[in-house]
């Protein structure tokens, strides 16, 4: 972070802090104590609390803003913790080997004595779990010592932040302490996949491809089905939209616009940022959210954005642009 962004924290109550042992010990401590803590992962920045206390959970869906029947994620920082909250299925125990630490979530039945509470679980009986693989997230779970709720640390509906600014512009009067570790290499959220009964089904694509899980498990993944309950974080059909329209698929930038490219196919301006000139998805993954708020932060009526491809990451970009050009509840 900037120092002139750090002269001007004074009036808010959340402060930033590097994520090195004294502020990951800070955050830990908050943390035991029911405070809300943002801290980095490899995705997106998250808003964490200890997903055993109902209190500390409640405060993340007051600061959010973010529905109660929208279910969050509980990241663990071993294969062992995630085992004692739910119940791996023989496909959840491949894709878990293989891709944890990382942006991979299961959704799994509960486990009997799991001790996520009802409130982070949208009172299923089913749970998300994760383990990222940013160091500063493993070392503050391992040092709170119980799994931590952590949805993006941004108001619901809004776009995902992708460093410690973000979160700041976003929650800072409501929230106790930001960890800085710098930008999100990854960008998107994680991909969630549920292991439930039948095949595994993709609930939402994220920072795993669908082609490496389908390789893993050697069948393809199933669809979402309409659920009697909303099982997966981030499924709303209104989702990361910043305060101007995007047009999807564009083929230029009309008068007024702001452009979001991807390959150069537009001209040049003041007002378009090139998602990735060289056409590469991990990079345009990567700078998503943060040029989507950039080019919000200009003012204008709508963002033009170019056609994305629908392969690897493709997939998750244009998931989190059509949720993002969704009409607003």
């Amino acid at each position: 972070m900037n120092n002139d962004l750090r002269s001007a924290i004074v009036a808010p109550r959340a402060r930033i802090c590097e994520a090195n042992a004294a502020g990951i010990a800070a955050a830990a401590s908050l943390l035991r104590a029911e405070k809300l803590v943002a801290f980095p992962t490899e995705t997106v920045y998250g808003l964490g609390a200890d997903a055993t206390s109902k209190a500390a959970v409640a405060r993340i869906y007051a600061a959010k803003r973010r529905p109660s029947f929208n279910p969050l994620i509980a990241h663990v920082s071993s294969l062992e913790e995630a085992k004692a909250q739910g119940v791996f299925s023989r496909e959840a125990n491949q894709l878990a080997e293989r891709f944890w630490p990382g942006p991979l979530t299961l959704v799994l039945p509960l486990a009997p004595h799991a001790t996520v509470c009802d409130l982070a679980r949208a009172s299923q009986a089913t749970i998300a779990l994760r383990i990222p693989s940013h160091p500063a997230a493993l070392s503050l779970i391992a040092a709170v010592g119980r799994p931590l709720a952590a949805p993006s640390a941004n108001r619901s509906g809004r776009v995902s932040p992708v460093s410690a600014a973000h979160v700041f512009e976003d929650l800072s009067a409501d929230i106790d302490l930001i960890l800085d570790a710098g930008p999100c290499p990854v960008g998107v959220e994680s991909t969630i996949v549920a292991c439930l009964d039948g095949p595994p089904r993709l609930l939402r694509p994220g920072g795993l491809s669908r082609a490496l899980i389908e390789e893993t498990l050697g069948i393809a993944l199933g669809g979402a089905r309409s659920e009697g309950a909303t099982i997966a974080p981030g499924s709303l059909s209104s989702h990361y939209a910043p305060r101007a329209r995007l047009r999807l698929d564009a083929s230029g930038v009309e008068h007024g616009e702001a452009g979001l490219d991807f390959g150069g196919r537009f001209s040049a301006q003041d007002a378009v940022l090139d998602l990735s000139p060289g056409r590469n998805l991990d990079e345009a993954a990567a700078n998503l959210f943060g040029f989507l708020r950039e080019l919000d932060a200009m003012g204008p009526p709508s963002i033009a954005v170019a056609p994305i491809p629908h392969f690897g990451l493709g997939e998750a970009i244009n998931d989190r642009l059509k949720r993002a050009a969704a009409p607003r509840p």
